[in-house]
């Protein structure tokens, strides 16, 4: 039986318990338990920001990326006394929102962080996220697909940020003037889902069902909605690569980038030399796409 090794780290006034510090979690890049922990301290900036006041799920590997994995939505005990949570629906969700959360979290062996889309107690969304998601494990057009969103996008007067999801696949993320609803966004997703499958019938499917698209790329308008979530920027992913979902410049998705490029090893440096990127774009006003959506069709 192998030998448990247990010890602990303070930070922030706090006391993180860490136990198996040496366990492989990505062997192929040789990423250990304690290497991933000194590397969400390093992300903690960015992906705090991305989680904070909402309800977390995540999704923990054990054995590392290639054993058995499971979500995990109610927060499990015992509790350190400085983990927050908060209640919906009967599911006693984690805040993440300190640096000392993510570290437990982290040797808890929760390698993805999924949290709401909107913010804790409330109903309305934080931002809106169009999910791009290639049938193919190895689509080479996912970039190429994104660029075409991201420039129709502009031609509605709205800035967007691409994020490699650190998966296949890529989401785009408009900041959002905060009151809009779900279901208004809904509308402008299908609106917008619509109008690029018509455009490009050979990339983009609005089709649900996966047996049901071909080779062709998936334009996800129905994630974003109350009661789901998707993959949070900065979100560490259990991929052989390491990689990490990371927000992009338009310029860099014509680049045609991978989504291992972006990954534990490297995005310290990236961050240090970009900073978020999701900061350089201001909350983005849908009142008059809206208005158009809602305005009578005349004759």
């Amino acid at each position: 039986m192998p030998r448990t090794i247990k010890g602990t780290i303070s930070v922030e006034g706090e006391v993180v318990p860490v136990s198996n510090p040496d366990k492989l979690l990505w062997p192929e890049v040789g990423i250990t338990k304690m290497m991933y922990l000194e590397k969400l301290a390093e992300l903690s900036p960015y992906l705090l920001k991305s989680c904070r006041n909402r309800l977390l799920t995540t999704i923990r590997y054990p054995g590392g990326i290639h054993g058995k994995f499971f979500y995990q939505k109610n927060a499990p005990d015992p509790l350190p006394p400085y983990v927050r949570t908060s209640v919906d629906e009967n599911i006693n969700y984690v805040v993440l929102d300190r640096l000392p959360v993510l570290l437990w979290l982290g040797n808890l062996a929760c390698i993805e962080f999924h949290p709401s889309l909107h913010y804790v107690g409330e109903q309305l969304p934080c931002e809106w996220m169009i999910d791009l998601d290639p049938t193919l494990e190895d689509e080479p057009r996912i970039m190429e697909a994104a660029a075409r969103v991201g420039d129709i996008l502009t031609s509605l007067g709205l800035q967007s940020v691409p994020k490699t999801s650190g998966a296949t696949g890529v989401q785009i993320i408009v900041p959002i003037e905060y009151g809009v609803t779900f279901d208004e966004l809904r509308s402008i997703g299908h609106f917008v889902a619509r109008y690029v499958t018509e455009k490009h019938p050979n990339l983009f499917t609005i089709e649900r069902l996966k047996k049901d698209r071909g080779d062709k790329i998936y334009f996800d308008y129905l994630q974003h909605y109350g009661g789901k979530t998707l993959a949070a920027p900065y979100t560490p992913r259990a991929r052989a690569a390491a990689s990490v979902s990371t927000p992009l410049t338009w310029d860099e998705v014509r680049q045609n980038p991978k989504p291992a490029d972006f990954n534990l090893l490297n995005i310290g440096r990236r961050l240090k030399e970009r900073g978020d990127l999701l900061e350089t774009v201001p909350p983005q006003s849908l009142k008059l796409i809206l208005q158009h959506l809602k305005a009578p069709i005349r004759a």
